[in-house]
């Protein structure tokens, strides 16, 4: 089958943690480890967030004296696909010997008019308390917004419309390549008055960006795996409860918070919707279980997965 996995930014910088590269490379080891299996018997796309890593580099951006002004979004999203990229590409070589593996830096379409840039949305960078988020926002002119008990800085995040590379793309994967792209979302770029490409401020979500991309490589399956282990109806209430099989009608019926699991919800129905195949929301160490149903939250037109030795 042809799967396309969205790693969650939190299974590369888990809450608590410190930005610092060698946790990050740890948790990347964690995370091959998970997927490798995946990827000896199937072909395997893989996308990843990079919101945590973003707002690091742009608190070390605004705050370098050095420049006359901090490195602008789109800038610093690429970067992040190179460095996460490194550390995704060089795990998956030394996990799956003589088999070829490219981390690409990929541009993701929006449209400059995107309602999403007069309203932000996309948590990125470190979590804070309040206070401590209200003097860095006014320091630097973010936008700051609740995230659970913590507070966190939130940028547009306009809805992709297409991964510019998605050619080259698909040609790799037929070429039986691993392919790591499209990382953060893909680097936000609109089309200006002479139709050429530019940067944009913004991030978009790597969840749609995933179910998008999936859907335009004709994948099987669209994973989106994360460090929880399903999603959860009534969460933090005493009704809480996990969703196992579910179909896009009932996966919309129950709402999601806008700024964590929405999204995510939403990538998977979008993706079924679409395409009639199986998605599912999950935690990463679960990967194999999901993909034959055993694990996490499916979501199919019918609301069932078949459990099958074949997959």
């Amino acid at each position: 089958m042809r799967i396309v996995v969205a790693l969650g930014g939190n299974a590369l910088l888990q809450r608590g943690q410190k930005p610092d590269a060698a946790p990050q490379r740890e948790n990347v080891a964690t995370a091959v480890r998970a997927l490798a299996p995946l990827a000896e018997r199937h072909e395997l796309i893989i996308t990843h967030g990079n919101g945590p890593q973003v707002g690091v580099l742009a608190l070390q951006s605004a705050a370098d004296e050095n420049l006359s002004g901090p490195y602008p979004l789109d800038t610093l999203g690429a970067e992040t696909q190179g460095m996460i990229g490194y550390w995704l590409l060089q795990g998956l070589q030394n996990a799956l010997p003589g088999r070829q593996v490219a981390a690409m830096v990929n541009q993701t379409l929006v449209s400059a008019v995107d309602p999403a840039f007069d309203d932000p949305t996309k948590f990125v960078g470190q979590v804070y308390g309040q206070a401590e988020a209200e003097r860095l926002a006014a320091e630097n002119g973010w936008t700051v917004k609740r995230d659970g008990e913590h507070w966190r800085r939130v940028v547009p995040s306009p809805a992709p419309q297409r991964v510019v590379e998605t050619r080259l793309i698909r040609n790799l994967v037929r070429e039986g390549v691993v392919v790591v792209c499209a990382g953060g979302g893909g680097i936000p770029v609109v089309r200006n008055e002479r139709g050429q490409l530019q940067g944009i401020e913004a991030v978009i979500d790597k969840d749609l960006t995933g179910a998008m991309l999936a859907e335009a490589l004709e994948a099987d399956v669209f994973m989106v795996l994360t460090d929880v282990p399903a999603v959860i109806d009534g969460y933090g209430t005493p009704q809480a409860r996990e969703i196992g099989h579910a179909t896009p009608h009932e996966m919309r019926a129950i709402g999601f918070p806008a700024g964590s699991m929405g999204p995510k919800v939403e990538a998977v129905c979008r993706f079924v919707e679409t395409t009639g195949d199986m998605a599912a929301i999950g935690r990463l160490a679960d990967a194999e279980d999901i993909l034959i149903g055993k694990s996490g939250t499916i979501v199919t037109p019918n609301a069932t997965w078949p459990l099958s030795s074949t997959l």
